[in-house]
């Protein structure tokens, strides 16, 4: 992850506006219910970000039409952030703190360490809500999911 990219992050968490009624239908087609509600715990912030992310992997990734699992492992990709209750600058910290000892930042129990590790943190949510194999791969980024898959999600979330 480059610093202009977590500068970019930054100024857009700055506001709070909510996904427009088309954001929001679209990716309310492409998730389950147990997705659906899972992803509604998101702030504007991350729906925004998370909607933005979708659209430019779907973009990225170029199926037609893309998989509903691709989308919604898009759709989901910081789903894991939610269990460290980081607030903006708690996720500044957080960010600098993994960037400075990563390895140890991640293994702590607490909310930095939580949210460093939102990857695994967010499969195992989606496996809980009934996320397919292949979406809670792509959420994990593990090796199960499609290398293009992987690909196309880590360009898009890097980009945005």
């Amino acid at each position: 992850m480059n610093l202009a990219h977590l500068v970019r992050r930054f100024a857009g968490s700055l506001s709070r506006r909510p996904p427009g009624a088309d954001d929001l239908a679209w990716v309310r087609t492409w998730l389950g219910d147990g997705e659906w509600d899972a992803w509604c715990q998101f702030g504007p912030v991350d729906q925004r970000h998370t909607i933005e992310v979708a659209r430019r992997a779907v973009t990225v990734l170029a199926a037609d039409p893309p998989p509903r699992s691709f989308v919604a492992g898009a759709l989901l990709h910081d789903i894991g952030k939610l269990d460290a209750g980081l607030g903006t600058m708690g996720r500044v910290l957080a960010t600098t703190w993994g960037a400075i000892g990563r390895s140890r930042a991640t293994g702590g129990a607490g909310r930095f360490g939580r949210y460093l590790r939102h990857e695994p943190i967010g499969a195992e949510r989606c496996r809980r809500i009934g996320s397919d194999a292949t979406t809670v791969a792509l959420v994990g980024r593990t090796g199960e999911a499609p290398p293009a898959w992987t690909a196309a999600l880590s360009e898009a979330d890097d980009s945005l």
